[in-house]
């Protein structure tokens, strides 16, 4: 009866609107640095068979097709889209963008896994000279590096290194070495926010390693990775989803109104 497709229908609109959530969100970090946007994937609930397939009838005939209705949708997960973003140039000495597979790692609090990772390579020093991140907490890039009070110029490498040039030295001063980390399947990866992920046991452990070598990236300064969100592509999404959001309305009325002339038929 169409009781059913009112269910079916309101499955369509309970997966619609978090499609919906998932594209508003990729659309207001268009310009957040390092952001990777996100997609939703949808799979269809079961089915009542109403008839089986290849069934004899009394003259030995085999039913060609069977009988099924499903009864609706919702959304089996989203999808991170780890493709590499536009660079900017800044021109900051500790702005860094990764050109290639792999993450920055910086210190989190112990709950949420202990070491975030990150695309965003907008660095900061702080007061006590420790590189931070530049999002509101400020977690430490791990391994630590700390760079000298009076440093006139950072610099780092592609296999980043880093080095400071600190006044009465006629050589760059090695501070340190950025370390990069990699997934097996960063789809995997939990965002807590903050341009920051953290592992879960679908993503594996990290590999870590240094930049440019085997499949980690290289390390470029004075450039930022932008956000990664096609705004082309997520409106045209986004008027999918208000065209299919309406569909699905549609078919709940349509349903209300095939049980109202239900309802109304023992009046006759």
């Amino acid at each position: 009866m169409a009781i059913t497709a009112l269910h079916s229908a309101s499955t369509g609109l309970s997966a619609l609107s978090t499609g919906l959530d998932v594209i508003a969100n990729n659309l207001a970090n268009i310009n957040t640095t390092g952001f990777k946007g996100s997609r939703v994937n949808f799979e269809d609930l079961i089915y009542q068979e109403k008839a089986q397939p290849g069934v004899e009838n009394a003259n030995g005939d085999q039913r060609p097709t069977g009988t099924y209705v499903g009864l609706g949708t919702r959304v089996s997960g989203t999808q991170i889209n780890f493709e590499q973003g536009d660079f900017v140039e800044t021109g900051r000495q500790l702005d860094f963008a990764l050109e290639g597979n792999g993450f920055f790692q910086v210190n989190i609090l112990e709950d949420q896994g202990g070491i975030g990772y990150t695309r965003a390579g907008n660095f900061f020093v702080n007061a006590e000279g420790d590189v931070v991140l530049g999002n509101t907490d400020g977690p430490r890039i791990e391994p630590p590096i700390n760079v000298p009070d009076q440093t006139l110029r950072v610099q780092v490498t592609n296999d980043g290194t880093v080095f400071a040039q600190v006044p009465g030295q006629v050589d760059p001063v090695e501070v340190g070495e950025i370390e990069l980390a990699a997934f097996v399947n960063p789809a995997g990866l939990k965002a807590i926010g903050g341009n920051l992920y953290a592992e879960t046991a679908a993503s594996g452990p990290p590999i870590n390693g240094q930049p440019g070598e085997g499949q980690f990236g290289t390390i470029i300064q004075g450039f930022l990775e932008g956000s990664n969100v096609n705004p082309v592509t997520e409106l045209v999404e986004l008027i999918k989803t208000q065209r299919a959001f309406e569909l699905n309305s549609q078919s709940i009325q349509a349903a209300d109104e095939a049980l109202q002339v239900v309802s109304n038929l023992r009046r006759f």
